[in-house]
């Protein structure tokens, strides 16, 4: 059963100068094997999640979703929540969406985790 996994935040994601502005649009990958039926994306400022962002559709297993903002913002650090179609849920924390420009999910066995990777 994948449980939470709250991964390593690597140099890309490392926050540069509150000056900087951004642009957070990203492509989210899904490379677990399984089925993801929600996402979710909120400023790490912020304990409230944003809505799911997939609605009615889900992401399948080899498949990438394109997260686009309405709006540019000066906001740059992000969460993101994904819920799988058994109801297992995996976060990444603070993310600097104005340097990454995709996030990778794997399904890691041995640790029975989801494991992020942006670039």
């Amino acid at each position: 059963m994948r449980r939470l996994f709250l991964a390593a935040i690597v140099a890309a994601c490392l926050p540069h100068a509150a000056s900087a502005q951004g642009r957070q649009d990203f492509s989210m990958l899904n490379r677990t094997g399984y089925q993801i039926d929600q996402i979710y994306i909120g400023p790490s400022s912020s304990p409230n999640w944003g809505p799911d962002l997939l609605g009615r559709n889900v992401l399948a297993n080899g498949r990438s979703f394109d997260v686009r903002f309405p709006q540019r913002s000066n906001e740059c650090l992000w969460d993101i929540k994904v819920v799988y179609n058994d109801g297992d849920q995996s976060e990444l924390r603070q993310v600097n969406l104005c340097r990454v420009s995709r996030v990778t999910m794997f399904w890691d066995r041995q640790r029975n985790d989801t494991r992020f990777v942006s670039e």
